[in-house]
């Protein structure tokens, strides 16, 4: 019986699942932690601190922990070998290195091993801000006719922003550089020896468009002249829809792994994005939302629209055919773990202990006794900046009205609603620019706390579909090795038989919406005086956490 590994190469770790191609069943799963996991305070072997909004990785730790984890999967599913027929990749984005020319990453040189400019920077590198901004500038008085597609503002996450601060900062690696790859890409390319590039991280993390190619040589000249032949040189490779086949797995990864058949490796596809597809979204009006550390939010439409302050529509970005359109949040499961690992009295740790549960479930069920507005406070759920709409890693969180006698469940609660409620700005600016949303579907960690996806079903108005599949990027990433290997017609039919089925269904309260709508009207005060320049302060207090030279 013919099944399909998925890898999702996620920020701390790689997951490896193994994929009933027949009946979409998972047969096993298993797990590499990165040793190096995220850089962001020191280079390995090294003592100096690296800057303020830096996150790197070591693509070695990739490598490393994929081959582990696929050996280890194969090893205690006990699945005949030669019954794998095909792999996709998944991976955290914007995540790019720079390469030479055979694939080899300029910080695997000893040459360039202690400049930090030489090692893959992770998605939540913020350092580019200054370069975002500049770009964002420049193109808004250009007219450019890309910068509608991504809501009139790029972020500092992707890639044109950081090849720029590489160019600026370290101009001797830029050149050194041959290629500069996405991390997904680059995994592709070491599994089977073909470069090709996923349109998914090339339309929504470098400005790609099916019809239009990259931005210009003229916008890049005017950004620095050196800049210029970015794309036509260091991004030069075949772009296919993920889930076309890439090529064969090479013979000696087969062997690294315990792989013994042919196995046809897909074209890559961005983690959220492979959530999309592992949730069963197939068709126009699908919205997913992969609910983890960050959101992301994807809506497949039959046709192009201009929406402000999204990530990013681009054609064949997640479904060949389709339009596919990705909004986010930087923080939310991440606020919620920031909360109990910083911000809770020990006697809450103790008594969760007592109980049996954990920190968050026990939080969770003490917010849940809460009425919206109850407990008196009101949060921005920018801890790591805002993705969507107003595409500004610069801004911080907020929780306003504690007083004397606000308890830890109140804030942990503030921090659900205000999730919920910068959700519901993303899912207001994608209607009024006419894209149906025929339904709500909802994977990740966040969305198997039952207090939090009740909450946002309150926010939203809207039925929540959450899907039973704890590795469903890993799933998305298997239905594209599936469709590669010929066993589908296409991806979307893939994903329509092999995508997870639906867990519960969360049902909007309409006397709980409607109190939740007064407070979301206060949340969007809040939004545009603290987002839109009314009062600056949150970004001069991070200028203010910068060191003197910067």
């Amino acid at each position: 019986m013919p099944a399909v590994i998925g890898l999702d190469f996620g920020t701390e770790s790689v997951r490896a699942l193994l994929l009933d191609a027949a009946r979409g069943e998972v047969i096993g799963a298993a797990a590499r932690a990165y040793a190096d996991g995220v850089i962001d305070r020191a280079l390995p072997d090294s003592d100096d601190p690296l800057p303020p909004e830096w996150a790197l990785q070591n693509p070695g730790d990739w490598l490393l922990s994929m081959t582990d984890a696929v050996s280890t999967l194969l090893s205690d599913t006990g699945y005949p070998p030669d019954e794998v027929v095909g792999l996709g990749v998944d991976f955290t984005s914007c995540t790019i290195l720079p390469v030479s020319e055979s694939g080899r990453p300029l910080c695997a040189a000893p040459a360039w091993k202690s400049n930090p400019h030489a090692w893959p920077k992770l998605w939540k590198h913020h350092a580019a801000q200054p370069q975002a901004d500049r770009i964002n500038r420049v193109a808004s008085d250009a007219g450019e006719s890309w910068l509608p597609r991504y809501g009139g503002r790029i972020s500092s996450e992707w890639l044109l922003p950081k090849a720029l601060e590489i160019l600026e900062n370290a101009p001797d690696v830029y050149e050194s550089a041959d290629l500069i790859i996405e991390g997904a890409d680059w995994i592709v390319w070491q599994l089977t020896g073909v470069l090709v590039r996923n349109s998914c991280a090339a339309g929504y993390k470098a400005l790609w468009h099916a019809g239009e190619g990259y931005p210009g040589e003229r916008f890049l000249s005017s950004l620095d002249p050196r800049l210029s032949d970015l794309y036509s040189t260091r991004l030069a490779g075949d772009i296919l829809p993920p889930g076309h086949r890439a090529g064969p797995l090479l013979p000696e990864w087969r062997q690294r792994m315990g792989l013994s058949g042919d196995v046809i490796v897909a074209s890559a596809i961005i983690d959220a994005h492979a959530a999309a597809i592992g949730g069963g979204s197939s068709v126009a009006g699908d919205l997913f939302m992969i609910m983890g550390t960050s959101t992301c939010h994807m809506l497949l439409g039959e046709t192009e629209q201009p929406v402000p302050g999204i990530a990013g529509v681009v054609r064949d970005g997640i479904i060949a055919g389709l339009f596919g359109y990705e909004a986010g949040q930087a923080a939310s499961g991440d606020s919620l773990a920031w909360f109990v690992d910083n911000c809770t009295p020990g006697s809450y740790s103790r008594e969760a202990a007592r109980l049996g549960v954990s920190v968050h479930q026990y939080l969770s069920e003490l917010a849940s006794e809460l009425r919206p507005g109850g407990a008196g406070l009101l949060a921005l759920d920018w801890l790591n900046g805002n993705r969507s709409t107003l595409v500004d890693a610069e801004l911080s969180g907020l929780i306003l009205g504690i007083t004397l006698g606000t308890r830890p469940e109140a804030i942990y609660r503030a921090l659900i609603e205000s999730t919920a409620f910068g959700t519901r700005v993303i899912i207001d600016a994608f209607e009024n620019a006419g894209l149906p949303i025929a339904n709500i579907r909802a994977g990740g960690s966040l969305a198997g706390n039952q207090v939090a996806a009740q909450i946002y079903a309150d926010v939203l108005g809207r039925e929540i579909l959450v899907v039973d599949s704890p590795e469903v990027s890993a799933r998305g990433a298997a239905i594209l090795g599936a469709a590669a290997a010929g066993l589908f017609n296409s991806v979307s039919a893939a994903a329509a038989a092999l995508g997870t089925r639906i867990a519960r269904t969360f049902v909007p309260r309409s006397q709980t919406h409607d109190a939740f709508h007064s407070l979301f009207l206060e949340y969007a005060e809040l939004y545009d005086y603290f987002g839109r320049g009314s009062n600056p302060v949150m970004k001069t207090l991070r200028r203010l956490m910068r060191p003197a030279d910067q």
